[in-house]
């Protein structure tokens, strides 16, 4: 599991271990808080190669198994 400060996720750079089409390479592009706005609970992340968009639980992306830092 990676040790991730959700509130430097901003622009971070993100591989699936387990692309589906064709998207390998990630960037978060916005971070989305709590009602109180003092917690990160989700971010979006973009697809380098098609711009798609998807949501997640920023804790999903300390999961090794799915998500590498970087893109390698």
């Amino acid at each position: 599991m990676h040790r991730i400060n959700p509130e430097k996720l901003l622009r971070s750079k993100w591989t699936a271990i387990a692309p589906q089409n064709r998207e390998r390479h990630f960037i978060v592009t916005t971070l989305h808080r709590d009602e109180e706005n003092e917690h990160v609970v989700k971010v979006t992340l973009q697809a380098v190669m098609t711009h798609n968009d998807y949501m997640l639980a920023w804790r999903d992306l300390a999961d090794d198994t799915v998500w590498q830092m970087g893109w390698k």
